[in-house]
C-alpha cells in the first residue's frame, strides 16, 4: 500500500483545510518544495499535490510552486486542482507529473476524462469527493444528487489509474479515515481505491492496510504528519507489510 504525504497549495503556501473550507486553512510553510524534500528523506517515494486555488478558478494558480516541487522530488508526483481541460493534462505530464487527479471534470463532462485516461494510460485518476454519501465537486464547494458508488461504476472500465475517495466531513480534521466506506467502495468496483481524509495516526495506516487485497491502493495523509502525530518513516513501513 502506497503512503501519499499530501502537499496542498494556497497563493503558494504549503496549507491544511478543515473539512475543505477555505476560510479555514491553516499555513504550514511558504516553500513547498523544501517541504516535498523533507517528505523524499523521510522515505516518500509518492506525493498528493493540490492546487487548492485551482480547484476553484478551474485553471492552474499554483503553477510556479508546483513545477519547484517536480523539479527537486526524485519520486512521483500526482497533482489535482482545476485540471479540466486536455492542455492542461498534456502540460502537467509532459512537466513530469505522474498521475492527474480529475474530480469537478468527472461528473460533469465524464466522456472528456475516458478520454484522457485513454490518451495516457494508468496517468488519470477520479476524484470521488463525498459529503454525506454524495459526491462533492467545484472545490467540494457543491454537493451533487449523484451516490459517490455511482460515480465510481461510470470509470470502471474506463482504463483510469484509480479512484481517490475523500470523506470531506473529515478531511483536515484527524477525526481518523472513515475506513470502512472506503473498503466498502473498493469493494463494491473493479478499480484500486486510494483513502484520503481524516488519517491521525499509524491505527488508520494499520487498519487500511489490512485490506489491501480488497483494492485499497494506498492512502493520502497531511495534517497528522504537519502535526506530528503520523511518522512518515513509520507509516510507510507499516504499509509496506501489504505490499
Amino acid at each position: 500500500m502506497i503512503v501519499f504525504p499530501a502537499i496542498d497549495l494556497k497563493e503558494g503556501q504549503v496549507v491544511r483545510l478543515a473539512e475543505g473550507d477555505m476560510a479555514r486553512a491553516t499555513v504550514y510553510g511558504d516553500d513547498p518544495a523544501a517541504q516535498a524534500m523533507m517528505f523524499a528523506e523521510a522515505g516518500a517515494q509518492f506525493l498528493h499535490v493540490v492546487d487548492l486555488d485551482g480547484s476553484f478558478a478551474g485553471s492552474a494558480q499554483n503553477r510556479e510552486a508546483v513545477e519547484g516541487i517536480l523539479e527537486v522530488f526524485p519520486g512521483h508526483v500526482q497533482l489535482g486542482g482545476g485540471i479540466r481541460d486536455a492542455k492542461a493534462v498534456s502540460g502537467w505530464f509532459e512537466l513530469g507529473v505522474s498521475r492527474v487527479v480529475m474530480g469537478t471534470a468527472a461528473l460533469k463532462d465524464p466522456q472528456f476524462v475516458k478520454d484522457m485516461a485513454k490518451e495516457w494510460p494508468g496517468g488519470i485518476v477520479v476524484a470521488v469527493d463525498a459529503r454525506d454519501g454524495m459526491v462533492a465537486t467545484e472545490g467540494w464547494a457543491e454537493v451533487s444528487d449523484v451516490p459517490v458508488i455511482d460515480l465510481a461504476r461510470r470509470f470502471e472500465d474506463a482504463g483510469v489509474a484509480s479512484l481517490l475517495f475523500t470523506d470531506i466531513g473529515r478531511d483536515g480534521m484527524l477525526k481518523g479515515c472513515n475506513v470502512d466506506a472506503t473498503v466498502e467502495l473498493a469493494r463494491q468496483t473493479d478499480l484500486p481505491v486510494i483513502a484520503s481524509g481524516g488519517v491521525k495516526g499509524l491505527d488508520d495506516i494499520r487498519m487500511l492496510a489490512v485490506h489491501a487485497e480488497d483494492g485499497i491502493e494506498g492512502v493520502i495523509t497531511g495534517r497528522a504528519l504537519y502535526d506530528g502525530r503520523l511518522d512518515l518513516a513509520a507509516a510507510i513501513q507499516m504499509a509496506g507489510k501489504a505490499a
